[in-house]
């Protein structure tokens, strides 16, 4: 092998490395889709000849509550939007007004964007918590009601909402499920998937929450997942190729015109 041939090959061998070291580099920081929790069923597919699995996950149910307003409002009147719960009742003298602050901080930074999420506080305690107590409440936080709802209803409905779908004894297994008492608050997706719990005292998790808001925003359909997500793990093998193939391609036209230049040479 001559020098130049050498040096072709080295080349040849670089440039697809260090692009697979560059990619990898600036994807570091890439988007990371806060997670999936709960699926109802796992079902086999078939596509193109080939057999996978697709998991169903679980979609939180719609439910009806009345607010601090006294209007009626249920979880479809928020389609597009995205949604954080907590629990709460009004007379709570520890952990709530402490709740509340956190979330009136997630409020105010989405001050500009209050179409994005909806914030739905959920009284654990419905026959204590009237409209008038709901707004009292409320009102000690100074909040936007638009997007902030202290809602109340059937007790029954209510725990069975926070046990069977937004699966709170699971989150927090500290959780009394006779009277639904946890520091975390729950978020759901556009789809109404939940996506995380995260502990209202914990300000790296608020911080979290407050980050993971926006991204559910930009979330694709999960039918059109990200082409370079899927082959990040084979580029290594696919840069060496690229570089081989180049290698390979330089060699041979160099052959190609020695034994030409050799026929030439002849004659």
């Amino acid at each position: 092998m001559n020098k130049k041939t050498l040096i072709v090959f080295i080349l040849a061998i670089l440039m697809p490395l260090s692009g697979y070291w560059l990619v990898k580099y600036y994807s570091k920081d890439a988007v990371h889709m806060p997670r999936k929790y709960f699926y109802d069923d796992v079902v086999v597919k078939e596509k193109n000849g080939k057999s996978f699995n697709d998991t169903i996950w679980h979609i939180v149910k719609n439910v009806s509550f009345v607010n601090q307003l006294g209007d009626s409002v249920s979880l479809n009147d928020l389609k597009g939007k995205i949604i954080v719960f907590d629990f709460f009742f009004s007379r709570c003298p520890s952990i709530c007004p402490g709740l509340a602050q956190s979330m009136k901080k997630l409020q105010t930074s989405y001050v500009k964007n209050p179409d994005i999420v909806q914030f739905i506080s959920i009284s654990v305690d419905p026959e204590y918590d009237s409209v008038p107590q709901l707004r009292k409440f409320a009102d000690r936080f100074d909040i936007n009601h638009d997007n902030w709802w202290f809602v109340s209803g059937n007790k029954k409905e209510i725990y069975d909402f926070a046990i069977n779908e937004l699966k709170a004894s699971i989150a927090d297994t500290n959780v009394d499920t006779a009277f639904i008492h946890t520091e975390n608050f729950f978020l759901l997706d556009t789809n109404r998937i939940v996506r995380g719990w995260y502990n209202g005292f914990d300000t790296v998790k608020q911080g979290q929450l407050a980050r993971d808001i926006p991204t559910l925003m930009l979330e694709k359909d999960k039918k059109s997942p990200s082409i370079l997500r899927e082959f990040i793990p084979y580029l290594p093998v696919i840069f060496v190729g690229i570089g081989l193939t180049i290698f390979t391609v330089s060699f041979l036209n160099r052959k190609n015109k020695h034994n030409a230049h050799s026929r030439f040479a002849k004659k």
